[in-house]
């Protein structure tokens, strides 16, 4: 039972972040560039180069990964257990086949071992042919800035334990395949890790458009609503039920706008795209996806093509090429810093409710019915009318109460409702959307 003084606290004001507006731990641009910096210094980081150079190739990289990683856990009394993970891979760009490597660091949590959040960012980089493994491929942007951003929240979340266990993963193979994103979520099955999260960082760090436009003040974040998981029944009954738009990946998304909103010192727009991915593109949360774990994608809120993908050159005056100097380190520290308020806080909070049922067909009433969550301290029940994405109502209700309510005169054709948990700090879950049966 969590004390009278802080349920008065929770049912007056809305449930604090992890970390207070004036703490949220602030990531450092000249880190993130030094780290930027180190990995271009590799020469190419292809997924088909080097495993053995210590000085060049995607095996020098990975181990100058461990290597950071290693130093951080160091610095927080060995509160990280560095592990690299391996597979053999083989398709249309890899034909003979490769073994891809993930280096993982893992911060045990102080709860479940089981309740994971994971944050992502792929280490491999390429030039215009992805069969070129000998030419230099810098991959500043794609995506030693999202490797960096893993690092260095890695050195941020560090310094507070948590509820969760949360996962850090330098990936291989991406380019290749999404080799390293299958490679991870499939770990997390056999490790029967209950992932509440899956942050999937993939070209965070640039501001200037192919156009010339600079965009500095927005963050795109990309969610599923059909989910990748569900058989033809269940998308059937999510459309039956009108839950396209809230999948527990959208349900994340919807999250990250509120760890933006709670930090409004980070400065950052969060663009929610109700898409997968880019359009006819893909990146290691998708994966995830596949096996029913909440992911999302950051990506810049502006890409420039001219930096992605391309072998170093210049022609008719233009210069092409993923290198250092087309970066904007400032504003990878804000999207760090996006990550670290997200990741904090689902990491101190319980799990979200497995599932939400909801009645009140032909009444002018609605009961909202949850299943109870471990440790959860309190319940916040949401509706909103059904022609709106984003929660207008709610209400908290505290953990040793009925896990059900009545909503009087609140009627179910008209709205949709959703439940999440918090801790006793005021840590929120993702939102469990009501009315689909639990998940298989």
């Amino acid at each position: 039972m969590i004390k009278q003084s802080l349920l008065a606290a929770l049912l007056l004001t809305a449930p604090a972040p992890a970390f207070a507006k004036d703490e949220t731990p602030a990531a450092d641009p000249a880190r993130l560039k030094a780290s930027v910096q180190k990995l271009v210094s590799f020469g190419t980081r292809h997924t088909l180069s080097s495993a053995t150079d210590p000085k060049r190739g995607i095996g020098a990289a990975r181990n100058w990964g461990a290597t950071e990683f290693e130093r951080i856990s160091r610095a927080c009394g060995g509160c990280l257990k560095v592990e690299r993970i391996a597979d053999r891979f083989e398709g249309p760009r890899a034909p003979a086949g490769v073994i891809v490597e993930n280096v993982l660091a893992i911060q045990p949590g102080s709860g479940d071992p089981a309740h994971v959040i994971m944050i992502a960012g792929h280490i491999d980089s390429r030039v215009t042919d992805p069969m070129n493994f000998t030419a230099d491929a810098p991959g500043a942007n794609d995506d030693a800035s999202g490797t960096a951003l893993v690092i260095e929240a890695a050195r941020l979340l560090s310094k507070q334990k948590h509820r969760a266990t949360i996962v850090y993963a330098l990936l291989s193979g991406e380019e290749q395949g999404l080799w390293g994103g299958k490679l991870l979520a499939k770990h997390a099955k056999d490790q029967n890790w209950q992932v509440a999260a899956m942050l999937n960082n993939d070209i965070v760090g640039g501001t200037h458009g192919t156009d010339g436009a600079i965009v500095d003040n927005r963050v795109r974040v990309f969610s599923e609503g059909i989910r990748a998981s569900e058989d033809l029944a269940a998308q059937l009954a999510r459309r039956g039920i009108g839950g396209e738009d809230d999948g527990p990946s959208r349900a994340l998304a919807k999250a990250a706008i509120r760890a933006g909103e709670n930090n409004p010192a980070i400065g950052l727009e969060i663009l929610a795209v109700r898409r997968p991915d880019r359009f006819r593109r893909g990146g290691d949360h998708l994966p995830s996806l596949e096996l029913g774990y909440p992911a999302i994608r950051f990506t810049v809120g502006i890409e420039d093509y001219d930096h992605q993908h391309q072998d170093l050159r210049t022609e008719n005056g233009r210069k092409y090429g993923d290198t250092v100097d087309e970066m904007d380190f400032p504003y990878l520290a804000q999207v760090t810093a996006l990550n670290v308020a997200l990741a904090g806080e689902l990491a101190n909070a319980p799990p979200a409710p497995a599932s939400v049922s909801i009645d009140g067909a032909v009444s002018s009433n609605t009961m909202v019915t949850w299943t109870p969550v471990k440790d959860a301290a309190a319940y916040r029940l949401y509706w909103r009318r059904a022609d709106r994405s984003g929660w207008t109502d709610s209400l908290i209700v505290a953990a040793g109460a009925a896990t059900e309510r009545r909503l009087p005169g609140i009627i179910v054709d008209d709205h949709f409702f959703g439940v999440s948990a918090l801790s006793a700090d005021g840590s929120e879950s993702i939102v469990t959307f009501g009315g689909l049966p639990p998940a298989k």
